[in-house]
C-alpha cells in the first residue's frame, strides 16, 4: 500500500486534544449478517475474514517489526486471538479497526518478549515490504521516471524504510497507521486506544524525527 499522505505534510492540521468519541459504525445488512456468522463461529466466514484482511495486517506488522518472519508469526497470532474473541466483539468499532488493534497489541507483546531476552535483531536492507512483497520505494507513487531517477527514488525509499524502522515504537505505530496505512486520526485513536490529541502529537513528532533523519535526501 502506498503512502496516503506525504511525510513532509505541513503540520497545520495537527493540533488540538479532542478525545475520540467512539461511534458504532453503520453496517449494511450483508455486513451485519457476516458479523453474526463470525460471532457464531462459522469457519467459512472466518476464513473469508482472514483472506480479506491478512495481507493488510501483515503489511502493517512488517513495517512495524521490520522482520518478515516476525510479521507472519504475529499476523497468525492476531487471527488466532481474533477467532477466540470474536464472539464477544460488540461492534463498537469496525471489524478492520478491531483487527488492527489486536495486531498492534500482539506486536507490543512480542516486542516486550524480545526485549526481556535482549534479542538483537538485524534487518536486511533488501527485505520486502507489506502484503505485495515489494520494497517500500516501489510503493511510493511516482510518474514515469528515467533509470537515473528511478534509482534515486529507490534509494530514497530504502532510506525512508530504514528511518521508519528506527523511530520509537509509539511514533512508528502512529506514522505507519497514518502515512502508510491511510487511517484517519479518529481511527488511529481507536486502534491505539489513545485520544486524538495524542495521535496528532505522535504523528507530528514522528514526522519531525523522520525529516531530521532524511534531511539530506
Amino acid at each position: 500500500m502506498g503512502f496516503s499522505k506525504s511525510i513532509a505534510l505541513d503540520e497545520k492540521k495537527i493540533g488540538g486534544t479532542a478525545i475520540a468519541e467512539p461511534s458504532r459504525p453503520v453496517r449494511s445488512e450483508a455486513e451485519a449478517a457476516f458479523l453474526d456468522k463470525l460471532r457464531a463461529g462459522d469457519p467459512l466466514a472466518f476464513e473469508q475474514l482472514v483472506n480479506r484482511y491478512s495481507p493488510e495486517i501483515y503489511g502493517l506488522l512488517y513495517r512495524i517489526t521490520k522482520d518478515p518472519e516476525e510479521a507472519r508469526d504475529i499476523t497468525q497470532e492476531t487471527f488466532i486471538r481474533a477467532f477466540k474473541a470474536i464472539s464477544k466483539f460488540r461492534g463498537d468499532a469496525s471489524i478492520k479497526t478491531w483487527l488492527y488493534r489486536i495486531a498492534i497489541n500482539q506486536s507490543r507483546n512480542r516486542y516486550r518478549w524480545w526485549k526481556r531476552r535482549k534479542k538483537d535483531k538485524t534487518v536486511s536492507l533488501d527485505d520486502n515490504t507489506g502484503s505485495v512483497e515489494r520494497p517500500l520505494c516501489d510503493v511510493i507513487p511516482g510518474d514515469s521516471l528515467t533509470p537515473e531517477q528511478d534509482a534515486l527514488r529507490r534509494e530514497q525509499g530504502r532510506l525512508m524504510q530504514i528511518a521508519i524502522s528506527e523511530l520509537p515504537e509509539h511514533f512508528r505505530e502512529a506514522v505507519v497507521l497514518c502515512d502508510v496505512q491511510g487511517f484517519a486520526y479518529e481511527e488511529i485513536a481507536e486502534i491505539l486506544e489513545i485520544n486524538i490529541g495524542t495521535v496528532k502529537s505522535r504523528i507530528s513528532r514522528g514526522r519531525r524525527e523522520l525529516r531530521r533523519k532524511l534531511v539530506d535526501i
